[in-house]
């Protein structure tokens, strides 16, 4: 049986293979890339049929976002309270609110319209920390928005939650309450503010909704419709919950060949236990498929800077506040990195503060020591603090690193000012250093914590400029080429799929983005502004939703 073969032809492609970086026709066949080059050599393989639908675009790998959470769906069920214009899966824009006044007005408003008493107020990616009063939201706050009903705000971090005093006294966290993460006032009653796991779970566990981890068949269509309208076609889910019902939601989606998005959920350990979890996640790999693929791990370490939950060095953070959460005790991390390294499996560590990339780097070194392990690509993400020494270690370990990019962005003017000061701030998500080093890296936007959108992500990287314009670490910036290589085939490398996705070449699933202009040629401060047509998965075109903005 000969099977149909279909010839892609585009104003250019950019194929992040170095034999052949730059052509103009790509060949389709069983969604697989079957060849590069000009019509002529393409025509060799047989007869086809010549695709001119994207003649006037320009195609990329699709890109391959390494660490993003399904919830990006899911979070659009509730309230948005953040700081920054967004845009939900559907197209829709939410305004930003720029004080706690504003966000208490919005919970309010959505307070009003909740027929049920019973029914959990739930909003997310609050964050206090852009408010120039530097005013935490309290019990008290939300007071004013109901004092009976359960109430959770979720931060834009994910490291911090504010809760009702209904919830607390639900959860029975009061003054007497010795829980890592329970905040408290002066007085020492609780303050409403729960930073980490443990001290969320108590919040969680009392309240009727879904956690954000919970994630349903329409979380990850929604999920998809939001990589479509930005070039994705490989995502992880960076912290995935592997309960039965999850797995059977990601098979079922999965299998269906209209999915237009390849998933990584990557299981999140601290829900397991170290005896089972290696196990566990090991047996996962029986449901993979062509698009789903199972078999990552991913262990929190500390929390976030801009939550002051980050766990940082010596000299601490630069306002003096505590030093951060660990989400475990640092032995008992060092002991879940060597069994789960034991059992041969790959490793996401999320490390935000440089205490704890330090830990981790610590704890691979000796897992490797008891087992060597060639190429097993255990990656630091975030790694937003990393410094030259240590960069030298991972490239030493062969550690890879993802760095947080779109924080440049965000937090990178309050962590100038209130979390890192200015020189440790100039050196934070290092790519030059990464790159110049020989650490393979990816970059990331850890979405919903930051909107869905490689080409911001790369756009950060190449420009390093904070929300109000400061330029910060200029010598950390990388040029445009190296940028879109860390949002394709860097990405897919630091995932074990380089021999799958994130480039154009032979063999290779048939994925690509599909831009309006050439992101090589444009302006670097332009590169976010580049348009995207949608993609192709597996050879079949997938258009952007035409809704969006």
């Amino acid at each position: 049986m000969t099977h149909a073969i279909t010839i892609f032809s585009a104003r250019k492609i950019l194929t992040m293979n170095t034999y052949q970086p730059v052509t103009t026709h790509v060949a389709v066949r069983e969604g697989r890339i079957l060849g590069t080059g000009s019509l002529d050599e393409l025509a060799e393989w047989g007869d086809y049929t010549i695709d001119k639908s994207f003649a006037d675009k320009v195609l990329l790998p699709g890109f391959v976002e390494a660490h993003c959470h399904a919830m990006n769906g899911s979070v659009w069920e509730n309230t948005y309270v953040g700081y920054f214009d967004r845009t939900d899966p559907d197209g829709r824009v939410w305004l930003g609110i720029k004080d706690l006044d504003g966000v208490l007005d919005r919970l309010r408003e959505i307070e009003r319209t909740l027929d049920n008493p019973e029914q959990t107020l739930v909003a997310w990616g609050f964050d206090p920390i852009y408010f120039n009063d530097g005013v935490r939201m309290t019990v008290s706050h939300l007071d004013q928005v109901s004092r009976d009903r359960q109430i959770l705000v979720q931060h834009s971090n994910g490291h911090l939650l504010n809760v009702s005093r209904k919830v607390l006294e639900l959860a029975g966290i009061d003054a007497n309450t010795d829980v890592e993460g329970v905040m408290k006032d002066a007085d020492g009653n609780p303050s409403g503010e729960l930073g980490e796991m443990a001290a969320q779970f108590m919040a969680y566990r009392v309240t009727d909704v879904r956690r954000f981890d919970e994630i349903n068949a329409e979380d990850l269509r929604s999920f998809a419709r939001t990589a479509t309208n930005v070039g994705v076609t490989t995502a992880t889910d960076l912290h995935a919950r592997v309960q039965d019902q999850n797995v059977k939601n990601y098979v079922e989606v999965t299998q269906d060949p209209n999915y237009p998005l390849r998933l990584v959920p990557a299981a999140g350990c601290l829900t397991m236990s170290i005896e089972e979890g290696p196990g566990h996640v090991a047996d996962l790999k029986r449901h993979n498929n062509d698009k789903l693929f199972f078999g990552l791990c991913k262990i929190m370490t500390d929390g976030s800077i801009q939550g002051f939950t980050g766990r940082l060095k010596w000299p601490g953070y630069f306002n003096g506040k505590p030093n951060g959460i660990w989400n475990l005790p640092p032995q008992t991390l060092t002991n879940m990195v060597e069994a789960y390294h034991l059992a041969g499996l790959q490793m996401h560590m999320h490390t935000n503060g440089d205490e704890a990339s330090e830990l981790m780097i610590d704890a691979i070194e000796k897992a490797l020591h008891k087992s060597p392990r060639p190429d097993h690509r255990h990656t630091l993400t975030h790694c937003q603090m990393a410094d030259e020494s240590q960069f030298r270690r991972m490239a030493q370990l062969g550690i890879c690193s993802n760095l947080f990019a779109n924080h440049i962005y965000y937090w990178g003017d309050q962590h100038y000012s209130q979390t890192m000061g200015p020189d440790r701030a100039m050196r934070m998500d290092a790519c030059a250093t990464a790159n110049r080093i020989g650490v393979p890296f990816t970059i990331h936007s850890d979405a919903p914590v930051t909107p869905l959108d490689p080409l911001f992500t790369a756009w950060c990287a190449v420009n390093r400029q904070t929300a109000s314009g400061r330029i910060l670490g200029p010598n950390e910036r990388i040029d445009v080429e190296d940028a879109l290589r860390a949002i394709t085939l860097g990405a897919a490398f630091t995932l074990h799929l380089d021999h799958l996705v994130g480039s154009i070449e032979p063999g290779k699933y048939a994925d690509f983005a599909v831009l309006d202009d050439d992101p090589t040629t444009v302006p670097a401060q332009a590169l976010k502004d580049v348009p995207v047509w949608g993609t192709v998965i597996d050879g079949i075109a997938r258009p952007a939703s035409q809704n969006r903005n």
